[in-house]
C-alpha cells in the first residue's frame, strides 16, 4: 500500500474507530517510555530488561493496529 493512502488509512481509524485509538494512544505511551530509557547513558539489568518488555508490547499493539487496518482494507474492496 502507498505510504500516504497508509496515513490516510491510520488517520481515518483514529478518527472513527476507538479500538484503533486507545492502541494507537497505547503505542504512543510505550514509545514516550522507551524514549526516556534511550536517553540514559547507561542502563542498570532491571530498565534493561523493562526496555525488551516494552518493545515487545509496543510491537504487539503494532500489530493488533495493522489487523485492524487489514480488516478495515479488506472490507473496503468486499
Amino acid at each position: 500500500m502507498e505510504r500516504n493512502a497508509q496515513e490516510e488509512l491510520k488517520a481515518h481509524l483514529m478518527a472513527t474507530n476507538e479500538e484503533f485509538q486507545k492502541l494507537a494512544s497505547h503505542h504512543s505511551e510505550l514509545a514516550h517510555q522507551l524514549d526516556a530509557l534511550e536517553a540514559l547513558p547507561h542502563l542498570t539489568q532491571d530498565q534493561e530488561l523493562e526496555e525488551t518488555r516494552l518493545k515487545k508490547l509496543k510491537l504487539r499493539l503494532k500489530d493488533q493496529m495493522e489487523a485492524i487496518m487489514s480488516q478495515y482494507r479488506s472490507q473496503q474492496v468486499a
